[in-house]
């Protein structure tokens, strides 16, 4: 009866609890072992003591995540350049669970979520995306209700979201990579330009292991430049660029041969590209 009911959990809350994980770490890799460490666990519980399974496991998930989170910190103290979280493909994915909101699973809003504290962060996806209560977030994570209001409230201020302003993301049409990627084709300047924000911030993620920029690049003009130089560097008969759907939006890979070399996702606000992030580690690309 126990091993039904752990099969009937982890068909029921499997994608849920990788995708919450996910949030969390901004690591596929790490949000696959703490679904693994869930269920393994409750192999040494008396479940029929569980009266809020989707809540409890939450909790088992989120306090999983708070451990590696405080393990990560100092490991991205050391790390070489730039830290991005990994991306996946949310095409056909099994793994990525739909009740989580769209725009809390794009790129753009991991990469804000690294602002936060642990607990900031914590709280901030399960009361957003899982739409779970003050009271049921403050049991997870073992805070007071209206701690866990502040929590909140501190982790929108930080990414620069307004109390009770709904969180989104534009969408990010073919055109605009058609676009993008027509000018730099074409070697357009002035094109490439004008598709960036004043402002556009570019960073580059290769951990060391792949050429990547160390500090994050701003202004259109160096960005522009740092694009078309890219492609004059790397561009070669068996290169190919393939479009599809990474973290909820149009993203693009860039295969040379057979390896996956480069993922790139632009975000866009406006009607122009405000921030674009190359994931070059190439262990931050086996989910690609």
């Amino acid at each position: 009866m126990e091993r039904e009911k752990i099969e009937e959990y982890y068909v029921q809350y499997k994608r849920l609890l990788f995708t919450l994980a996910y949030q969390l770490t901004g690591s596929a890799a790490d949000a696959e072992d703490v679904v693994q460490d869930v269920f393994m666990k409750l192999h040494d519980m008396e479940l029929n003591r569980i009266d809020e399974p989707k809540a409890y496991l939450c909790k088992m998930a989120t306090n999983r995540c708070l451990d590696l989170l405080k393990t990560a910190r100092r490991k991205r103290e050391q790390y070489v350049g730039q830290w991005l979280p990994e991306p996946i493909l949310t095409f056909d994915n099994e793994l990525v669970e739909s009740v989580i909101q769209k725009e809390l699973l794009s790129y753009a809003m991991l990469v804000l979520l690294e602002k936060l504290t642990p607990a900031e962060r914590a709280a901030f996806v399960l009361y957003e995306a899982l739409s779970f209560k003050y009271s049921v977030i403050a049991n997870v994570i073992g805070k007071s209700e209206a701690n866990c209001r502040k929590l909140v409230s501190r982790a929108r201020g930080k990414i620069g979201v307004s109390t009770g302003a709904p969180i989104s993301e534009a969408e990010m049409e073919g055109k605009w990579i058609e676009g993008f990627l027509l000018a730099l084709e074409q070697g357009d300047l002035n094109r490439v330009i004008s598709i960036l924000a004043e402002d556009v911030t570019l960073i580059s993620d290769g951990g060391g292991k792949a050429f990547a920029a160390i500090h994050p690049i701003h202004s259109r003009n160096l960005v522009a430049r740092f694009l078309l130089g890219i492609r004059k560097n790397v561009t070669r008969g068996d290169d190919v660029m393939e479009v599809t759907n990474i973290n909820g939006q149009i993203g693009l890979i860039y295969r040379s041969g057979n390896q996956v070399d480069t993922v790139a996702l632009l975000h866009i606000h406006e009607g122009v590209v405000r921030n674009l992030y190359f994931i070059r580690n190439p262990e931050k690309l086996r989910y690609i």
